[in-house]
C-alpha cells in the first residue's frame, strides 16, 4: 500500500487533497517523496513564513525540544513569558491569550468581548457584526461568526449573536451597529474571500462609529498578520489599532499556534477559570515564535517583503490574462480572464510549484524569505500556464 493509499484509509476525508507526498523541504522549495522538487508559493497557507526549515528557526525549536517540550499552564516557562514580551513590544499591545490555530484565537476574542459589554451593562448586549464574505474559522462558533453562506449549512443550529454587515457600506454599518453589538470584528483583507483589501473610508467609519458608543473592535489578522503584508500588522498600512488583535498561521513558523492580543482597554476582561488551552502557549511554539519574530519584527526584512510584494504585482500585471492583482505585501490574489483558478493551480503542479486558490483567484502566500531568483523562477511558470 503506498502513502497515499495508506493515508486514506485512516484519516477522514475532510479536505480535498492533491496527489502529492511532500517529505522534505529547504528555503522556498519542498520535495516530494518521489525526489521531485517544487517552488512553494503557498507555505502551508502562510503558516511557514521562514520557508521550510529555517536555519535560526530549527536551531531554537531543536533546543528547546531537548530542554522542556510542555508543562501545564498551571505553572509558568521563560520561553513563553520571552515570547509574549516580544509579541506584545511588536503588535503594541498589552497582553495575550496563548492558544493553537487562529479559529481559537477567534473564538478568544469573542469570548472577551462579550464579557467586556456583560462586565459593564449585562445582559442583551452581545451580538458580534461581523462582515459579509469574511473567513474566521471553522469551529462552530467562528463558522456562524463567518459572513458565508456556502459555510452555513449541515451543522445546525449555529451559534446565535452575529449579523452579517457588506464590506464597505457604511450605511449598512451604522444601519446594524445598535444598543444590542458588543463588537465588529473584520478582516483588513478578507483572504478566503478573494484576497480582498477592505476601503480606508470603512475602517475609518469601524474605529469612529465604534470608539463613540464602547464597542470593541476586533481585527482577524490571523493571515495578514506577522509581516506577511509588509507590515507587521495589516491595520499599519490603515494607521489602526483594534482593541482584539488575532493572530496565528505564520506566528510560529508552522508550529501550531494562535495568539488573541488585548489592548488596555481588554487587558484584564478574562480571569481565572474563564478561558483555557491545554496545549497554548506551548513552549517549542513559543521558541519557534521567538525565532520568526527575529526576523518578522524586522523594520528592514518587512521593507523587503513590501518591495518583493510589489515586484511580484508589476510581473504578473504584465501577463495579457491576469485582469487584476489584489492584496499587500507577500498576500495576493491574482484574477485571471477566462482561465479557472483551480485548473491553473493543478497544472501548476506539474511543472514544479505549488500554488493556493482564493474564490475564483489564484493566491499567492509565499514564505516572506523567498528570494528574487525564486520569485522568478515562479512567476516564469505562471506565466507558461497563462500563455
Amino acid at each position: 500500500m503506498n502513502t497515499i493509499e495508506k493515508f486514506n484509509s485512516h484519516v477522514m476525508g475532510s479536505y480535498g487533497r492533491y496527489d502529492i507526498v511532500l517529505q522534505n523541504g529547504g528555503g522556498c522549495h519542498a520535495e516530494d517523496e518521489n525526489g521531485k522538487a517544487y517552488i512553494d508559493f503557498g507555505s502551508g497557507i502562510g503558516t511557514n513564513s521562514l520557508g521550510y526549515c529555517d536555519e535560526q528557526w530549527a536551531d531554537a525549536v531543536c533546543r528547546q525540544v531537548r530542554s522542556i517540550q510542555h508543562t501545564s499552564n498551571y505553572y509558568y516557562t521563560r520561553v513563553q513569558a520571552d515570547f509574549a514580551e516580544s509579541l506584545a513590544r511588536a503588535a503594541g499591545m498589552k497582553n495575550m491569550f496563548f492558544c493553537n490555530s487562529g479559529a481559537e484565537a477567534n473564538e478568544c476574542a469573542i469570548k472577551i468581548a462579550r464579557k467586556y459589554s456583560f462586565d459593564k451593562y449585562g445582559k442583551g448586549r452581545h451580538n458580534i457584526i461581523t462582515l459579509v464574505n469574511s473567513f474566521h474559522g471553522r469551529t462552530l462558533c467562528t463558522l456562524s461568526a463567518t459572513g458565508q453562506e456556502v459555510f452555513h449549512n449541515y451543522f445546525f443550529p449555529f451559534v446565535e449573536g452575529f449579523i452579517n454587515v457588506r464590506a464597505n457600506n457604511i450605511d449598512d454599518l451604522k444601519a446594524k451597529l445598535d444598543d444590542t453589538v458588543c463588537a465588529v470584528m473584520f478582516e483588513y483583507i478578507q483572504g478566503e474571500g478573494g484576497v480582498l483589501p477592505l476601503e480606508r473610508e470603512f475602517v475609518d467609519a469601524i474605529f469612529e462609529l465604534c470608539e463613540s458608543r464602547d464597542i470593541l473592535t476586533i481585527s482577524d489578522e490571523v493571515q495578514t498578520g506577522v509581516g506577511r503584508t509588509g507590515k507587521f500588522l495589516a491595520g499599519e498600512h490603515f494607521g489602526k489599532k483594534a482593541d482584539i488583535i488575532t493572530l496565528a498561521k505564520g506566528i510560529a513558523g508552522g508550529i501550531p499556534m494562535g495568539a488573541c492580543l488585548a489592548g488596555e482597554k481588554c487587558a484584564d476582561v478574562l480571569t481565572p477559570g474563564t478561558h483555557g488551552s491545554t496545549f497554548g502557549g506551548n513552549p517549542i511554539a513559543c521558541a519557534g515564535g521567538l525565532a520568526v519574530l527575529d526576523k518578522a519584527a524586522n523594520p528592514d526584512f518587512l521593507a523587503e517583503v513590501a518591495k518583493k510584494g510589489e515586484y511580484i504585482k508589476r510581473r504578473l500585471l504584465e501577463m495579457s490574462e491576469v485582469v487584476s492583482v489584489t492584496g499587500m505585501g507577500l498576500m495576493i490574489g491574482v484574477e485571471l480572464k477566462d482561465r479557472s483558478a483551480g485548473d491553473v493551480v493543478r497544472a501548476a503542479l506539474d511543472e514544479g510549484l505549488l500554488l493556493l486558490t482564493a474564490k475564483t483567484k489564484v493566491r499567492l502566500l509565499p514564505p516572506l524569505t523567498i528570494s528574487y531568483e525564486e520569485i522568478d523562477k515562479g512567476l516564469e511558470i505562471i506565466g507558461k500556464l497563462l500563455k
